[in-house]
């Protein structure tokens, strides 16, 4: 547990030390208001500087710029700072942990107590407190999950962020504690739970949340996630989340600094062509902050031009450039990839990638041989005795079989039979086919 002896006054480099966010702040559950991504990252930031402040302090103090960049700080963009500290005092949160039991007290309250704007020298500071009832527990938990911020910033979604925050928690369980999937809808969403949320149908909550949600975790994030239905007759009545972390950090795409505050450059552009930048962070709710950010430019550019006639509505000229953008975004990754290989032109561009390919899955069954080696001894000989089944039903060689019994399973005939038996049940049936991430990975490294 870190407490305040341990911390320095200075705010953290926040790629250096983990924020510490308690377990009865992972699932949030909003009574009036909506909270966006930005919100929630921009929270964070300042749970974390607040943690390195110390619990000796009443009230946590930092520079604007250590909080939020790509603001013009003598313009009307100080309304955007403002709109989302005002949204942290007047969103009441009822704060609850996602495993049953985990936290004894019911609590509802603002995320934030007050906050203050205040230029002093040039410079803009934020003042800002908590909660007589939460101060503690958030500054000092006892149970919390260790997140990083880094790659938090990368996620653009709140249900993304949301999922990625309470799945960590689980990390070293491997899954998530079980629970109606009408638990996780305003958690995820991050709106209250009124009576036109209760209308959306499961389909549609898995169609344009979850599957979206798990899509930008396991391709940004540094773990995995796996989501598990569970029926009640003929309808999914729960989900719970396997989580584990991923053999090799995939290298974000997106190349943030963990360092760097929350960037609301793409809301102060908007709100200078005149769209609300609440509209804005719908749209990115909806289509992913790097699209609406690349389509916000070619907005100004558009606006910038008198030719073919004045923009006369920017956001419904957003919305029309929207989906070539995504498609662009989506383009810019594969192109990302192609830009880290090597400079090989005398090898052709196939048997370049099923070299990295090889190199992947040499390195993988390593991994897993070790994962297999460091497995309990009953475990390993309940494994061996289910390949021995399986190595029977697929009409295997016997001299494999008898090699088994004979020798183990760490025998040269025999050790990748059980890797692949292992990883197929661990894994799943694709264990040996690397993602475009993981190849990136192969292409990048010294090597190559």
């Amino acid at each position: 547990m870190v407490t305040a002896a341990h911390r320095d006054m200075s705010t953290p480099a926040r790629g250096a030390v983990p924020l510490l966010k308690p377990v009865f702040s992972l699932a949030l559950v909003p009574q009036n208001n909506k909270i966006t991504a930005l919100g929630r990252r921009t929270w964070n930031v300042l749970l974390h500087i607040a943690q390195n402040q110390g619990l000796e302090r009443e009230t946590f103090r930092a520079a604007l710029t250590d909080i939020v960049k790509g603001l013009d700080y003598n313009s009307g963009d100080m309304k955007i700072i403002k709109t989302h500290l005002r949204s942290m005092i007047t969103t009441l949160v009822e704060w609850q942990s996602p495993t049953a039991g985990e936290w004894q007290t019911w609590d509802v309250c603002g995320m934030l107590s007050h906050a203050r704007l205040v230029k002093e020298r040039g410079q803009i500071w934020v003042e800002w407190s908590y909660a007589v009832n939460m101060r503690n527990e958030l500054l000092d938990p006892e149970i919390f999950a260790k997140l990083s911020l880094e790659v938090i910033s990368q996620l653009g979604s709140h249900p993304a962020v949301a999922l990625y925050e309470i799945c960590s928690r689980y990390l070293g369980v491997g899954q998530t504690a079980r629970k109606a999937w009408t638990w996780w809808r305003p958690v995820l969403l991050g709106r209250p739970d009124d009576e036109r949320l209760q209308r959306l149908e499961y389909r549609i909550f898995k169609r344009d949340t979850l599957r979206p949600a798990l899509a930008e975790i396991n391709a940004l994030a540094d773990i995995e996630i796996e989501m598990l239905e569970f029926k009640s007759g003929r309808f999914v009545s729960d989900l719970q989340f396997t989580v584990r972390k991923k053999p090799q950090r995939v290298l974000a795409l997106q190349q943030r600094s963990a360092a760097e505050p929350v960037d609301v450059a793409v809301l102060a552009s908007a709100e200078r062509l005149g769209i609300d930048h609440t509209r804005i962070e719908r749209l990115i709710e909806e289509f992913g902050d790097s699209a609406v950010a690349t389509a916000i430019e070619a907005v100004e550019k558009r606006a910038a031009s008198a030719f073919p006639e004045p923009l006369r509505d920017p956001l419904r000229y957003l919305k029309s450039v929207l989906p070539g953008h995504v498609a662009a975004h989506e383009e810019s990754i594969e192109k990302a990839a192609l830009a880290h290989e090597p400079q090989a032109p005398q090898v052709a561009p196939n048997e370049r990638l099923a070299q990295w390919e090889k190199k992947w899955l040499a390195e993988r069954i390593e991994v897993l041989t070790a994962e297999l080696s460091a497995l309990p001894v009953q475990r390993q000989a309940d494994l061996m005795q289910g390949l021995r089944e399986d190595l029977v039903r697929r009409n295997a060689h016997p001299a494999v079989i008898q090699r088994l019994v004979g020798k183990g399973w760490t025998h040269p005939m025999v050790r990748h039979e059980m890797v692949s038996y292992y990883a197929a049940g661990a894994y799943g049936p694709n264990w040996n086919q690397p993602t475009d991430a993981q190849l990136l990975l192969v292409a990048a490294a010294p090597g190559g």
